[in-house]
Formats: structure tokens, sequence, C-alpha cells
């Protein structure tokens, strides 16, 4: 039974109950009546049988119906909590060059260091000491691409040792700062530029495979991006002589786009930190006309707290289509954020669930 119509489906909202999915815990509450309990649905006390259960927006919803607030899981402190939250976070962004200590913030902000880290983890999905290693990696990042000398960013940056970086950095920029730093210097990156049926598409290709592949409103612009994140790398406009295999992905690949054949099994060149790597394979493995949620992504890849991350995965993604995050939903249903549009993002869903229904 629930309290409003505004409320995720129930069997949604019962599957996260089972999960333990903290993604839902400032979607819903759920009461117990034969306690007379409301808890988040990521609490852990045991759970209640089915037919006891009824579902609120919020803990007050809950309060006003005579319910009182689970102890354990504390569902009445979430706007509290939440703001808390929010002012560590950007006490930390104004101080990443520091070290700071869950004791240390634990005092500033009133709470026990158990406890700030499970708030923390349940408001950002990830804990405060990876929140400031991924300030800390952006800002080295800036300074390699700004043309710093490694060891001049990694101490501007916080890390303090090398030894830091090259672990910290290295498992989120994905490749040695070195590397990163070479922002595609020696590499030589053929690039074309179609018109397809959703518009200018410009796709980019090194010696591994397809590096990037994005739509815009024009060749210049389109042009601009790629070379913003390969900077030092020669790009090369294919001509159909030296990289034939490019003119033959494009148009395999725009073909797909007209409804007119599978999506074409290319090779690509996947850049980004490792945990992107991940979300993006995870995303590979799913098949045309399946839809996940952020949560699903975020489970599947062994990391079910960190929702957030995993949408900016997404977000963050180089390669459309062949890489399909436009295959991912909010856990409502709603379709969600899509980096070339909205507009786009249903024509391919759409599309691919025609083909799979043999329309």
């Amino acid at each position: 039974m629930t309290s409003a119509t505004n409320l995720p489906p129930e069997t949604r909202m019962r599957k996260a109950i089972a999960n333990r999915d903290a993604s839902y815990d400032h979607r819903f509450v759920y009461a117990v009546i034969t306690t007379g309990i409301f808890c988040r649905p990521s609490c852990a006390s045991r759970p209640a049988r089915p037919e006891n259960m009824r579902f609120y927006a919020d803990g007050a919803a809950a309060s006003a119906a005579g319910f009182r607030a689970c102890k354990r899981c504390r569902p009445g402190d979430d706007h509290s909590t939440q703001d808390r939250m929010i002012d560590v976070a950007r006490y930390i962004e104004s101080r990443s060059d520091e070290r700071l200590t869950l004791a240390d913030l634990g005092k500033k902000y009133d709470l026990s260091p158990s406890r700030l880290q499970r708030a923390f983890k349940s408001s950002f999905g990830i804990s405060p000491r990876q929140y400031q290693d991924a300030i800390r990696t952006n800002q080295f990042r800036s300074l390699l691409k700004d043309g710093d000398d490694i060891a001049g960013a990694i101490y501007q940056a916080g890390f303090g040792s090398t030894s830091r970086v090259y672990g910290e950095a290295a498992r989120h920029i994905g490749m040695t700062p070195s590397a990163y730093r070479a922002g595609g210097a020696g590499e030589t990156i053929h690039y074309a530029c179609r018109q397809t049926v959703l518009g200018p598409m410009l796709m980019a290709a090194t010696d591994v495979g397809i590096c990037f592949a994005q739509f815009g409103n024009d060749e210049a612009e389109l042009l601009g991006t790629l070379g913003s994140e390969f900077p030092q790398a020669s790009l090369v406009a294919s001509n159909a002589q030296e990289s034939p295999e490019l003119d033959n992905w494009i148009t395999a690949l725009n073909a797909h786009l007209g409804n007119e054949s599978p999506r074409p099994d290319l090779p690509l060149d996947l850049r980004g930190t490792a945990f992107q790597v991940k979300v993006w394979r995870f995303l590979l493995d799913t098949d045309d006309g399946d839809v996940v949620s952020y949560s699903e992504v975020a489970s599947g890849i062994g990391k079910p707290r960190a929702v957030r991350a995993a949408a900016s995965a997404c977000g963050a993604n180089n390669i459309a289509v062949l890489v399909p995050c436009h295959r991912v939903l909010r856990s409502d249903g709603n379709i969600g954020g899509y980096r070339w549009g909205p507009e786009r993002k249903r024509a391919l869903l759409d599309d691919e669930r025609m083909r799979r229904s043999g329309q």
C-alpha cells in the first residue's frame, strides 16, 4: 500500500528495500505497521513482511501517519544530514591540499568518524577521502594540461609525494601522469565528419580503434572538441586512402542510425579513468532494446553506492552510440540526461525497441 501517487512504482520500491539501495533513500521511506517504525530503503534492519509495509514520500508524511523514525537508519535526519554533508564537501573542496582525517571532519561537524563516513557515502556514493582525491586528481589533470611539470603538479594538487600520485592519480586518470600530460603526443588520430540521420557526427580513431564519436552542430565545433581531448596529437582528416577503415566505420554506424543494420561491432580505444572504463564496459554488454538505471550500472560494476559517479561516467563518454550510454535511464523510468540531447537519446531508444520487436 502506498500513501501518494508521486512515489516510484511499488515493485521498484520493494526491490530497493530488498537490495538496501541507498540511491532511493531520499525518494521514499517505508513504515512497518507491526512495529510502528519507518525506515530508509537502505536500512540494515531485518526486512518486514511485504503485507506489513506502507510507503511514504518522506519522514514528515510517515510521522504524520503516526509512525516514528528508526533509531538505526535515522530517516528523519535526511534534510539536516544532507545539508551538513554538502557543507562537508564544500569544506573538503576549499582545503583539498590539506591532510583531512575523518576524526578532524567529525570534530568540526559534531559527528563520530564512522557516522560521518556513512552519511557522506550515503549522500555522494564515495568516502570523504575518495572525494578529496577526486578533487586533487582534477586539479592535477588541469595543471598537466596547462603545461606544469609533473613534480610541480603533484605538490600543487596536494598529493604530497610521487608514490601517491602514481598510485591514486594513475588509478583515476586511467594512465600514468606522464602519458596523460602528453595529451596524445606522438599519436596520429584520423577523423571524418559526416551528416547522419541524427545530425553531424565526427568520428576519430587511433591505431587501436575509435577513440571519439560525437554529435554536434557542425564540423568546426566537433573538431574543436576533439582537439581539446587530444591537444598534443596530430589530427588528420581522413581522405579514404590513408584510413579507409574509418570511412567504412562511420558509414556502417550511419546505416545503423538509419535503422538499416545492427549496431556495428567496431574496435574501440577507451580512454578514461579506471572507474569510467568499468562503466563503459558494463554498457557494452547490454543488448539492443535493454535499459538500465544508474543504480543498476553502479551495482553491475560492484560499486552499488557510486550511483552519482556512474552517472558522471555516462556523461563523460566520448564514443556515442558505440558505447551505449543512451540505454541508462533514471530509476523512476524517466529518460534522464544525455550529452548529445534528450531527443537523440529518445530516437536511439525508440529505434532499438523497434528492431528488437521486429517491426
